[in-house]
């Protein structure tokens, strides 16, 4: 299928098709008229990226594990430890900012907020 209709199928623009292919996520033969052809399978590897993306993992890790996942011999079971291991990390990032909030909320009382007596010992 030519780039135009990947586009409508997947809801992304061309540009974004371009930009996949030029980072290895996806790929296109040219024909004799030099337009791009995708394979149908494209279609459902572009939605993937796409919800990849929307689960907050980076087209970097979607380059990373998108292979591996289609070649795992149960490709539900590789998501699930993908999903997995995001939301561990996602939970210490959540953790770290819990953190990072009472630190602020301690310093708002202060006399100078940004510097405290404790920090100079």
């Amino acid at each position: 299928m030519r780039i135009g209709e990947l586009a409508r199928i997947a809801s992304v623009s061309c540009d974004s098709l371009r930009f996949y292919e030029r980072l290895g996520l996806i790929a296109s033969r040219r024909a004799a008229n030099g337009y791009r052809d995708y394979p149908a399978a494209a279609a459902q590897r572009v939605l993937y990226i796409k919800t990849a993306q929307r689960l907050g993992f980076s087209l970097a890790e979607v380059g990373a594990n998108l292979a591996g996942v289609e070649r795992a011999a149960d490709p539900d079971t590789a998501v699930r430890l993908l999903l997995g291991d995001k939301l561990a990390r996602v939970d210490q990032q959540i953790e770290a900012l819990q953190h990072l909030r009472e630190e602020l909320r301690g310093r708002l009382g202060s006399d100078c907020p940004l510097r405290r007596e404790d920090a100079l010992a």
